[in-house]
């Protein structure tokens, strides 16, 4: 009986270390494009990115660079104080882009340019993404502000 038992406790144990395993890969699977790397524009141009890689760039627009083509495909340029990286984004654009103002996108970057599937920007006068804060704060740029 004692033995019974013990086979029993034995492959429950089993069972429940095989489910854990099988669980967590699962978990990792799901989320490996669900998980969208911050680079700011010097990191960009001192370690391009492969064609495939999907991640976040920020920083400020630069100012005269925005270019309406034809139909929603827009140019720009975004800067951080140290590099500067053309963008192109096939979309509407939120409201309130605009030149000098903190923007995120979401893409790749293909053959020197920013590909953009998503862009978002502030959505005050004073809110910028963190990430942006912080890079451009790493390049001496930054001018918070006052309150």
């Amino acid at each position: 009986m004692k033995s019974l038992k013990k086979q029993r406790r034995i492959q429950v144990i089993a069972v429940a270390a095989v489910a854990l395993t099988l669980s967590t890969a699962l978990i990792g699977y799901a989320m490996r494009d669900g998980i969208n790397f911050f680079r700011a524009p010097s990191q960009i141009i001192a370690e391009p990115p492969g064609p495939s890689e999907v991640f976040r760039i920020g920083g400020l627009v630069e100012e005269g660079s925005i270019v309406r083509g034809q139909g929603k495909t827009i140019k720009f340029s975004v800067t951080d104080g140290g590099a500067v990286v053309p963008v192109t984004y096939t979309g509407v654009l939120p409201d309130l882009f605009e030149e000098n103002q903190g923007m995120v996108g979401t893409g790749r970057y293909i053959n020197g340019v920013f590909e953009a599937s998503e862009i978002l920007a502030k959505h005050d006068e004073t809110y910028m993404p963190s990430e942006v804060v912080d890079a451009l704060k790493a390049q001496g740029v930054y001018k918070g502000v006052e309150g």
